[in-house]
């Protein structure tokens, strides 16, 4: 049988073809294993959204034990500094180019942690032309809670001094926020779009969680890939096996 596939001259063909087999296969598996991974991850993210929200010190507790703590839902009371409003260069559907509003919110104990009120379009930028929003006071916040992100390749540099961020750079906005850097919490808090505030500016509610799952299509790709190797093969195969054995 051997010396019959080197007569054809299928082996190196043969080995190339199994080779390339194995690798759709695997592939294929990786990401049926990355669906389950996702599917667990979407389930985990949106049982924490729909919880009863608990407070920073709970959070602190299961990040200190190596929790994930991304997307659960906190509920923190303390007073706006209005003074230190960040602007976080953003996008909305409806509204165009604006700015999400990140106000550090100091918390009873004196630390802070930077709330993410909502979306505001570029006029509205000026807290001036908002000053019906800029709550004072004790108030309470519900929101999701997000760790900061990196840059992204094409991002730009934030700008501190014209105050236009382009990315989450916490320890930069820690710097900005109007308290000492080391007592702020290295989180964003997404705040909740109800209540809205008088005047109804920023609107709250800008936490995305429509996470890309495309992992069965990926899976899918990769087995149909290798079924289609296999097909040619047997072509190639038998056209060879029916050719006159080369002298």
């Amino acid at each position: 049988m051997l010396r019959t596939i080197l007569e054809k001259r299928l082996l190196w063909p043969a080995l190339a073809a199994l080779a390339g087999l194995a690798l759709l296969i695997w592939l294929g598996t990786w990401q049926m294993q990355r669906l389950a991974w996702k599917q667990g991850l979407i389930g985990a993210i949106n049982e924490r959204v729909h919880a009863k929200p608990v407070t920073m010190a709970a959070i602190e507790d299961r990040a200190s034990l190596g929790g994930d703590v991304e997307y659960a839902r906190v509920a923190v009371e303390g007073q706006f500094l209005n003074d230190h409003e960040i602007h976080l260069y953003a996008l909305d559907s409806t509204h165009g180019p604006g700015f999400h509003v990140i106000t550090p919110l100091r918390l009873a104990d004196g630390s802070i942690l930077l709330v993410n009120r909502g979306y505001v379009p570029n006029d509205l930028k000026d807290p001036a032309k908002r000053a019906a929003g800029q709550l004072t006071g004790d108030v309470k916040v519900v929101g999701l809670l997000r760790h900061p992100e990196p840059q992204a390749m094409f991002e730009p540099n934030n700008d501190p001094g014209r105050n236009i961020w382009y990315w989450r750079d916490i320890d930069a906005m820690a710097d900005a926020a109007g308290g000492e850097p080391a007592r702020v919490h290295r989180y964003i808090l997404d705040a909740e779009a109800d209540p809205a505030p008088p005047g109804g500016w920023p609107k709250g509610g800008t936490t995305r969680l429509e996470l890309p799952n495309r992992h069965l299509e990926y899976a899918l790709t990769w087995y149909g890939l290798a079924a289609a190797l296999v097909a040619v093969f047997a072509v190639f195969a038998v056209g060879r096996w029916r050719q006159p054995a080369a002298n």
